[in-house]
């Protein structure tokens, strides 16, 4: 039997110690499972094209596809990867994407989002993202989604470092995620 094998994709300036990503990636490695958890070029000034090769990089690592969890920039990442047919994933969490109206100029290449649907994604947000002020919801439609309430962008500033929702969809898909417990 393969181990369980996951790439998670940090956003603009990363994901620190006390990030639900850092977090699941400890959880995910405790359980015998391959875990990438790679950082992504020059996180507090991205370039699409360096992230993209950074993605397209481990990818290759893996020898079947793995479960993907993005958060943030991470997700409109992955929407490029699919755009320009890069290797697939088993399936896909898209956390809290941001929108061209929610983030620094500086971001402006990774934006149009491309109007792909991935048919193994799903989408977590918050109707409340200051990174998305339309609501996620609104602009990423036709996907699967949980809207969490009052939930801000999905990070430790909203209480985001243990999740075990998203830990019980990396291992098994269960749905729906639901905001951390308090």
């Amino acid at each position: 039997m393969t181990r369980p094998a996951y790439l998670i994709l940090h956003g603009y300036q990363g994901s620190g110690p006390g990030h639900w990503q850092s977090w699941l990636a400890g959880r995910l490695r405790s359980g015998e499972a391959t875990v990438h958890f790679p950082d992504l070029p020059d996180a507090d000034h991205p370039q699409l094209d360096a992230w993209l090769d950074a993605l397209e990089r481990e990818m290759d690592q893996f020898a079947e596809p793995p479960v993907v969890v993005c958060h943030s920039l991470a997700c409109v990442l992955w929407l490029h990867h699919v755009e320009r047919g890069g290797k697939p994933a088993e399936r896909v969490l898209l956390v809290a994407p941001p929108s061209r109206a929610g983030v620094p100029e500086a971001l402006e290449p990774f934006f149009p989002v491309p109007d792909v649907r991935p048919g193994n994604a799903r989408l977590v947000c918050a109707e409340n993202d200051p990174y998305c002020p339309e609501g996620a919801a609104n602009v990423f439609t036709g996907l699967p989604t949980d809207v969490l309430p009052a939930q801000g962008h999905i990070n430790p500033e909203a209480g985001y470092g243990p999740w075990p929702a998203v830990e019980a969809w990396a291992k098994a898909g269960r749905e729906p995620l639901t905001a951390r417990e308090r």
